[in-house]
């Protein structure tokens, strides 16, 4: 009979941790949320107090764990490490008729053996703090559909549903749009012109852009004023008044947060925000790779930190000296500081084996795992190389009291960009 209970939410982490536990380990799933506030009356008491149900859904899956703990000596309470987590580790602890404290809360930002038996060597208890957040924001959630939604199926269509975030961010966008529609649109001209070596076919033709009139920069506000300056400019003589050469560096992008992730397979493969965290959840959770077994394939991909792990930072630098050689590192890791406000629980997304490429990875992907990892993978080796550096030229062309300027860049040593280039 195994002494040790663990429980997550995810089936699919039981196949993963079951991979690194021994017999001494029973591992159950609450698959997902066990309770929630019932319709009637809101859910809610005096004080809107919440009153929580066992989901009917979810009967049998409370019989199961309360069989399995019943059995254990010990109890690991290990659902995802968010406030969402936290207050369901809570619900499962009060539905197994128990004190909060008697049992082990286990927390673990990547599915790796090595961050599984570090998170069972220093279990905390369930905190309270994190668990009455969730709870205030679901009662919200709660008191704002309730109130809200039937003015929309009076006043737009019966079934709509209003929400705690959706609410507000549709204030918000309106209000933009207000502003939107409220602004006065100024014109304005932009000139330039193509030029040409008159005798070689090198350097090759380039544009310059009207950059100063009289001095100062320029500003054309009308069709007269642009034929005036056109006319001027056709009568006049060019000449190159000044040549600027300088070197310029473009730095990496820091590794994934939840947002920037989304954003970035949203532009390069199309990938909805649905789609993207589901496949970002299936990578957490783990995959079958080969003879390695289930392995989960990176951090929690719920974050809004920039924070990478001390290891983490070493097997990345190891990576990227065998791949790309030693000087495509910088002398120091790169450090990258979060937004203010970031709750900087949770590293950032990033791989969590670095001796398991894309490539090597891709015969047990689905498609859109592998580009969704190759991603990933990429982004976190480019966020610790070198800057990419280039040659920057600037030439001032003057005519009478106008001044055209032609910028260009060559570069000069890709750096991170030979890894990983940001989409437009």
């Amino acid at each position: 009979m195994a002494k040790n209970l663990i429980i997550v939410e995810s089936p699919a982490k039981t196949r993963t941790l079951k991979k690194f536990l021994g017999r001494d380990w029973a591992v159950e799933a609450s698959v997902g949320h066990i309770r929630d506030l019932p319709k009637k009356d809101m859910g809610l008491g005096p004080g809107f107090e919440p009153k929580y149900a066992v989901l009917a859904a979810k009967k049998d899956v409370v019989k199961r764990l309360k069989e399995a703990a019943k059995k254990a000596e010990h109890i690991y309470l290990a659902p995802d490490p968010d406030r969402e987590g936290e207050a369901i580790a809570w619900h499962i602890a009060e539905v197994l008729g128990k004190d909060a404290g008697e049992f082990h809360r286990v927390t673990f930002n990547e599915i790796t053996k090595s961050a599984v038996t570090k998170a069972l060597a220093n279990p905390t208890t369930i905190d309270l703090n994190r668990v009455d957040a969730q709870q205030a924001r679901r009662v919200v959630d709660r008191l704002m559909g309730f109130k809200l939604s039937p003015l929309l199926w009076d006043k737009l269509k019966r079934g709509l549903s209003a929400g705690r975030v959706q609410s507000v961010a549709l204030k918000m966008v309106c209000e933009r749009q207000a502003e939107i529609d409220a602004f006065v649109p100024e014109e304005y001209w932009n000139l330039g012109g193509r030029f040409a070596p008159l005798r070689t076919t090198t350097p090759p033709e380039f544009q310059a852009k009207l950059h100063q009139i009289l001095g100062k920069k320029a500003k054309v506000e009308n069709e007269e004023q642009a034929t005036k300056i056109e006319k001027e400019l056709l009568a006049g003589k060019f000449r190159v008044a000044a040549i600027e050469r300088k070197e310029s560096k473009q730095r990496p992008s820091p590794p994934f947060i939840t947002s920037r992730l989304q954003q970035e397979a949203a532009r390069k493969f199309g990938y909805s925000v649905k789609r993207t965290m589901g496949l970002a959840q299936g990578l957490y959770e783990g995959r079958v790779i080969g003879d390695r077994g289930q392995l989960g394939l990176i951090t929690y991909m719920r974050t809004d930190s920039t924070r990478i792990a001390a290891e983490a930072i070493d097997g990345v630098r190891e990576t990227i000296a065998k791949t790309y050689g030693k000087d495509k590192l910088p002398e120091k890791p790169n450090a990258y500081s979060s937004k203010k406000g970031a709750q900087d629980a949770h590293e950032a997304i990033r791989p969590t084996y670095f001796d398991l490429p894309p490539e090597e990875a891709a015969p047990y992907l689905e498609a859109d795992e592998l580009r969704l990892y190759r991603l990933i993978w990429e982004r976190f080796l480019a966020s610790q190389m070198l800057p990419a550096i280039f040659d920057v030229t600037h030439a001032d062309i003057a005519n009478g009291d106008y001044a055209l300027r032609a910028s260009g860049k060559v570069m000069k040593s890709p750096g991170f960009l030979a890894v990983y280039q940001e989409a437009k």
